[in-house]
Order: structure tokens, then sequence, then C-alpha cells
């Protein structure tokens, strides 16, 4: 896909709770293409919960999704605007890694490009894959499917140290074609990818981070 035009996904007024208990409130995170989105926060914040608000699998008490001004209710219902990794497994176990490959609108050789060893996979079924190397296409169809924004929730799960290296390149490499959010444990990695990082604190609420290492101290994140 070539590079697009800039484009800019706001998400406001985010509200979710369960029970009466708040789990998001007064949430704003801003996307735009060519940037990495960075997205950290404690466990429970709700932050997996956050990307799929703005992916549009999850409706809470209230939220508002923007791209370029315009409203967008479900936005996953739109073709070419939005792409979203989650944390749990969701590729058929029978499908073939080439056969995803084409449901995704991905060429498989892409993800060869990115990891040499995917090569010998093509004809391999998902179920059939190692954890790590589901994961690893798990994350590259998502990565690489031609839309404007990506939201990546644990890209760098159960992947080993060198294929995380290789991973963030190849997130710095998809930016210049679309607006990328990234959450993930390894949040050193998060930090070095992103152009800014939004980190959610108690409770519930974002805040867009200047002084990045000081203020997660700050907060108690580190």
């Amino acid at each position: 896909m070539d590079e697009i035009s800039s484009r800019i996904l706001e998400a406001d007024s985010m509200w979710l709770e369960y029970e009466g208990q708040k789990i998001l409130q007064n949430i704003y995170i801003k996307l735009q293409t060519g940037h990495v989105t960075g997205l950290l926060g404690r466990n429970g914040t709700g932050k997996s919960s956050l990307m799929q608000m703005i992916f549009g699998t999850l409706r809470g008490q209230s939220q508002s999704v923007r791209v370029d001004g315009d409203y967008f209710s479900h936005p996953y219902q739109h073709r070419g605007l939005i792409s979203y990794l989650p944390q749990q497994p969701f590729l058929p176990a029978g499908l073939r890694v080439s056969d995803a490959c084409r449901l995704y609108d991905v060429d498989f050789t892409a993800l060869c490009h990115h990891f040499e060893g995917l090569e010998q996979y093509g004809r391999t079924r998902i179920g059939d894959l190692s954890t790590g190397n589901r994961r690893l296409v798990a994350t590259l169809l998502v990565l690489l499917m031609p839309v404007a924004f990506t939201l990546l929730d644990e890209p760098f799960a159960a992947l080993s140290p060198i294929n995380v290296e290789q991973m963030g390149k190849a997130i710095s490499e998809q930016k210049a074609r679309k607006g990328i959010l990234v959450s993930d444990h390894f949040y050193e990695e998060v930090l070095n990818l992103a152009d800014e990082t939004y980190l959610i604190v108690p409770v519930g609420r974002s805040v867009l981070l200047k002084n990045v290492h000081l203020e997660l101290e700050q907060f108690g994140y580190i």
C-alpha cells in the first residue's frame, strides 16, 4: 500500500463501568497516520477495553470515535478504516496461513519480508504452528492490513527477544502508511516506538505524557 494522506482518529468521552465500578472515564486519545502512539497502564486499568471501544466491538456508557471529524459508531464495519489485534487467539485453527493472508488482504510474501522463517509455513494450518508463530502470524496480519489505523494489544506477547526486536522494526515501517496504537507490558519497547504516549491512571483517565520517564515514576507506573 502506498503512503496515504494524513488522517486523524480521535476517541473521547470514553466512559465504561461494570456494575457501578468505573473502569474508564474522561478518556481522550488521538491517533494520526505517520505516528505510533503508546498506551500504558497497570493491569486492570482498561487498556484492552479502550481498544475494543475504539474498534467498535465494545459499547460503554458513552463514547465518541471520530475520523477526520466524522463520527463512526462502529469503526470496524468500515472497510479500510481500522484493524485490531486482541490478546486472545482469533484465527481458526484449521485455516492455512496462506488462506488467512487472503482473508486479511495481506500478501504472504509481505509476512516473509519481515520474518523470513515464515516462508515454510504457507500451507501450514494455524493450529499446527507453535504458540509463538501463531501469535507472530496473527500480529503481522493485523499490522499489514491495508487500513488507516491499527490497534495492537500485546503485540510482543509470546515472541522471542529477537522476534520482539524484529516486530518493532515492522511496526516502525508500517507507520508510514497508517496510525498505530500499541499497548504492551514490554513498556520500554513501546516507548522506543512511540511518537507520543498516553498513560491510563486511576480512576480511568488518560494522561498524555510529556516528560515520559519522570511522569511514569510520578504516577507509580515504574
